[in-house]
């Protein structure tokens, strides 16, 4: 499974890449809001750690979209560009298809939704289970459901697991066979860590040290 990083902090994506597990980024206009820096020098100082890098467009119409989305893709060649499932999204997926320029479908709550975007033609759909169990419904469920689907056709659209809020719904992702799984930077600075680790580690050093003192 491919692990992205959630965020528009371009320091967390350098910090994650130099582990060597990193293998792109998703990025919203909220996150972008929240760190406050500029879109495109954002965009393309991470696209010099991972191979891509999803830039999502504001416009709502077809029209904007194209046009929004045609400028993001000459940026550079990592960008995926972030389309949202709407029926002009779903125009925008067929042209952007057409063009060459590979794109993700965000905001994803349900299997018909996520069907129609393959069928549109998205190289990435990203189902929201975060914010399906916000509102009681078990989103986790909803990734096996699509996955399923995925089992009997031939979609070459990947499943990204998005809105992921701790280390369970990234196993869970894994166990159901999801190609990727976005994760927001404090859940991915959880990932490497186990009290038993840390446990361990304690005592092979207080080992070490009586032998050299031995």
């Amino acid at each position: 499974m491919k692990l992205f990083l959630d965020t528009a902090n371009p320091k967390h994506v350098a910090e994650i890449a130099s582990w060597g597990v990193l293998d792109g980024v998703t990025t919203n206009p909220s996150l972008v809001a929240k760190e406050g820096g500029d879109f495109k020098k954002t965009v393309l100082e991470m696209c010099k750690h991972v191979p891509c890098v999803s830039a999502q467009v504001t416009a709502t119409d077809f029209a904007g979209m194209k046009k929004q989305g045609e400028e993001y893709a000459k940026w550079h060649k990592h960008i995926y560009v972030k389309v949202p499932m709407t029926t002009e999204g779903l125009k925008a997926l067929k042209y952007f298809r057409s063009k060459g320029i590979r794109t993700n479908t965000t905001l994803i709550f349900s299997v018909p939704q996520a069907i129609l975007a393959a069928k549109a033609g998205a190289n990435i759909i990203s189902p929201f289970i975060g914010r399906l169990d916000d509102a009681g419904e078990d989103g986790m469920e909803l990734i096996r459901d699509i996955m399923e689907v995925w089992s009997h056709y031939k979609f070459d659209t990947e499943v990204l697991v998005a809105s992921t809020r701790h280390p369970r719904h990234i196993v869970d992702a894994a166990k159901c066979g999801a190609h990727i799984c976005t994760v927001p930077y404090d859940v991915f600075t959880k990932l490497p860590k186990h009290p038993l680790t840390d446990v361990g580690l304690k005592k092979f050093l207080e080992d070490w040290e009586k032998v050299k003192k031995g």
